[in-house]
C-alpha cells in the first residue's frame, strides 16, 4: 500500500490516461467492479459486465471511450483497461521486504558462489558449481542442485528445485514446488526390458519469464530445453526435454508438451491442451482449451479439437455415428455418378 493514496488525475498522468468525473478522488485500494468500495478502483474491460457499472460504487472505473459516454461516475479512459487497471493495481501490491544474506540453516557448497546483495532463505540447498546473483530470491526449502545459475533479480519463492544444469536469466520467478531440470521421459527398449537413455543437456529459462507451482521442466536429452524470454507458464503444466518454447507466449494449466516440440512466439495456449512431440507451431497461433495438436501447424491463427460439450446421451449417439463415418464417405464415393467422357 502507497504510504499517501494517490489521486485520480495523478494516476492518470503516471500511466497516460483520459479522466471524467472527479480527478481529485483518492484511491486506496483496487476491487472488481460488482464489489470495489467508494475508495477503491475498478475495471471495466469485458462488455457483459457493463450491466455491473451503473451499481458499482468504486471511486473510479478503468473503461474504454465508449463505455465512459454517459457514465456518471468517474472515469480514467484506456484503450485497453485491463491492461492499464494491471499497472495500476501494482501500485498497492505488498512486496515483502526481503534482506540480502545467508540463513544461518541454509547448506551452501564450498564450491557455489552467492551474491552479498543474495537473499537465501532457511533450508536451502545450494550445489556445487552453481550460481546465485545479486538482488536473487532463493526461499525457504529451496534447492539448487548442482552447475546451475539463479539470475540477477530472479526469485524462487519457496520449495522450487533446480535439478542441474539450470540456467535462469534475470528477473525469473517461479512459484513453490515447480521443479526444473528433472530427467527428461527418454526411454529404449532392450530385448524386451526398457533401458534409460542418459540426459546430458539442460534448461535454459531467459529474462522474465515466470513458471506456475507443481510445473515441471524436464531437461534435455542432449541439447537443452529452452523458454525463451518473457514466457508465462501457469501452474501443473509439463514442458518434455527437448522443448522450446518462443518468447511472449503463454500457456494455462495442465498443459502438457511432448518432448521436442517447438513452439514459436507470441502464442497462447489455454488450460489442458496436448501438444504432441517433434512438432512446430508458428507465431501467433492460439490453442482453446482442451485441444490436441497432433500435427504442425503452420500458419497464425486460432485452432481448437475435440467436440463441443452435450447431454450424455446425445454425446453417444454421435460417438457410434462417428465410428461409421469412414464407411459411410466410401460409400458416398461410391454412388457418385462416373464421367463417361473420360
Amino acid at each position: 500500500m502507497p504510504s499517501s493514496a494517490p489521486t485520480v488525475a495523478e494516476l492518470a498522468e503516471r500511466f497516460s490516461l483520459g479522466v471524467r468525473g472527479d480527478a481529485t478522488a483518492r484511491i486506496r485500494g483496487v476491487g472488481t467492479l460488482a464489489n470495489a468500495g467508494k475508495d477503491q478502483l475498478a475495471f471495466l474491460a469485458n462488455p457483459r459486465y457493463r450491466g455491473q457499472l451503473d451499481d458499482s460504487t468504486a471511486a473510479a472505473v478503468v473503461m474504454r471511450a465508449a463505455d465512459a459516454e454517459g457514465y456518471g461516475g468517474t472515469a480514467l479512459v484506456a484503450e485497453d483497461p485491463y491492461t492499464a487497471f494491471a499497472k495500476i493495481a501494482a501500485v498497492f501490491e505488498v512486496v515483502p521486504v526481503r534482506e540480502p544474506g545467508v540463513h544461518p540453516m541454509a547448506d551452501i557448497h564450498a564450491d557455489a558462489v552467492v551474491d552479498p546483495a543474495a537473499h537465501v532463505g532457511a533450508f536451502t540447498s545450494i550445489g556445487a558449481g552453481s550460481r546465485v546473483e545479486a538482488g536473487a530470491f532463493v526461499g525457504p526449502g529451496c534447492i539448487v542442485g548442482e552447475d546451475c545459475v539463479v539470475g540477477s533479480g530472479s526469485e524462487l519463492l519457496a520449495r522450487v528445485t533446480l535439478v542441474t544444469r539450470v540456467r535462469l536469466g534475470r528477473r525469473v520467478r517461479i512459484h513453490p514446488g515447480a521443479v526444473i531440470g528433472a530427467d527428461g521421459f527418454g526411454l529404449a527398449m532392450d530385448a524386451g526390458r526398457w533401458i534409460k537413455v542418459p540426459q546430458l543437456g539442460g534448461v535454459v529459462i531467459g529474462d522474465d519469464c515466470e513458471i506456475g507451482a507443481n510445473t515441471c521442466i524436464d531437461r534435455g536429452a542432449i541439447e537443452d530445453t529452452v523458454l525463451e524470454e518473457d514466457v508465462r507458464l501457469d501452474n501443473l503444466i509439463q514442458v518434455g526435454h527437448n522443448v522450446r518454447i518462443g518468447a511472449h507466449t503463454a500457456m494455462a494449466g495442465c498443459v502438457a508438451i511432448a518432448g521436442s516440440a517447438r513452439i514459436g512466439r507470441y502464442c497462447m495456449i489455454a488450460g489442458g491442451a496436448g501438444i504432441a512431440g517433434h512438432l512446430e507451431i508458428c507465431d501467433r497461433v492460439v490453442v482453446t482449451a482442451m485441444s490436441l495438436v497432433s500435427s504442425s501447424i503452420r500458419e497464425p491463427g486460432e485452432y481448437s479439437s475435440g467436440t463441443g460439450l452435450m447431454d450424455n446421451r446425445s454425446w453417444r449417439r454421435n460417438a457410434a455415428r462417428f465410428r461409421q463415418l469412414d464407411r459411410m464417405a466410401r460409400q458416398l464415393r461410391d454412388q457418385e455418378p462416373k464421367d463417361d467422357t473420360q
